[in-house]
């Protein structure tokens, strides 16, 4: 058995996505690799069905990724609530009708999509719309029960739930803080297997720093870019990872985890990774800390800092009204 559990991620339209796997190696490069694919469900074409029974046949496990359309969030967030839960039910209806198979449900928490476009066009705009959601605790708390309902709508259904998530939450779960979620629109879920985004291509020059020091609280590790992925303007510009840099991404993070997603699939066949992988030698010690690694820890630990003085305003208070003081009471003595 491989020494790790790999899932690659895929994110393409029915055409391409039947055009990708109309190449038989890339079905048997999965099956030699004992791979999983993370499969966004992006619409319920025929072409999607076509390809998802193909894996089923296959021996393949799918993990359903699920998605909402574009003009609706696209990812899961804080706004958009209940439209993830009619899309499931669709989803699910779908599924039934085609007679598909799947091995887990993944959900995708991040900011709407529209607004990462808006961050690219309209900063002051949208940086008043974070401002006035950053204020608003109720929001946050409504759509947390709502996916908390919903993921357990899905586990109850017979699905293992994983959820793929910015590395900020660890640290604000760390110190009870709800800051970065509010103002971003993100909440956490109760899912089965959390999978932190930790794409070192998004990163540079610090992006294996960053993995290093979140992977350690990792159930599983989400690492790339390969290539692909959906139109995020500027944010889409960055390089593609190369394979020395994907070998080392591999490394780092299997010594905290044998669970490794990467982003993408697609990436990784125009590439040639996939051939290459099946001669992965997981032996070879992992490369040692990476540089710019205590400069992340320093800020992570300057984060933490500051999300718990958001959490506990009281205490901030009585510290900052304390250090005034210390500062006053000299100045006033004899």
């Amino acid at each position: 058995m491989p020494p790790v559990e790999l899932t690659f991620f895929c994110e393409l339209e029915g055409e391409e996505l039947e055009t990708l796997f109309a190449d038989p190696s890339v079905i048997a490069h999965l099956r030699e690799l004992r791979a999983r694919l993370a499969l966004g469900i992006l619409d319920f074409s025929i072409q999607r069905s076509r390809v998802v029974r193909r894996l089923n046949e296959s021996g393949i496990p799918v993990v359903a990724w699920q998605l909402l359309p574009k003009d609706q969030g696209y990812w899961y967030n804080m706004c958009n609530a209940p439209l993830a839960v009619n899309r499931y039910g669709a989803f699910c209806a779908w599924t039934a009708e085609q007679g598909l198979q799947w091995t887990a449900i993944g959900v995708d928490i991040e900011p709407d999509i529209a607004e990462i476009h808006q961050l690219l066009t309209r900063k002051l705009s949208l940086a008043r719309t974070l401002l006035q959601r950053g204020c608003s605790r109720r929001r946050l708390y409504d759509a947390r029960t709502a996916y908390y309902a919903l993921v357990t709508r899905m586990q109850s259904d017979g699905y293992t739930v994983e959820s793929y998530e910015f590395p900020f939450v660890v640290d604000e779960l760390r110190v009870g803080s709800t800051l970065l979620r509010r103002i971003l629109g993100v909440t956490d879920v109760p899912a089965n297997l959390s999978v932190l985004m930790l794409y070192t291509s998004f990163f540079r020059p610090f992006g294996a720093a960053v993995l290093a020091s979140y992977a350690r609280d990792a159930d599983a590790v989400g690492i790339g870019l390969t290539g692909g992925g959906v139109d995020l303007g500027d944010f889409s510009q960055q390089p593609p990872l190369s394979w020395d840099e994907i070998s080392r991404d591999l490394r780092l993070a299997r010594q905290w985890t044998r669970k490794i997603h990467v982003f993408s699939l697609e990436g990784c066949v125009r590439q040639g990774f996939l051939e290459k992988l099946k001669r992965f030698d997981w032996e070879q010690p992992a490369p040692p800390p990476p540089p710019w690694r205590r400069l992340v820890e320093l800020t992570r630990r300057a984060l933490q800092t500051g999300l718990w003085l958001t959490a506990h305003p009281f205490i901030s208070f009585a510290i900052l009204v304390g250090m005034v003081c210390l500062v006053i009471w000299p100045a006033s003595g004899p």
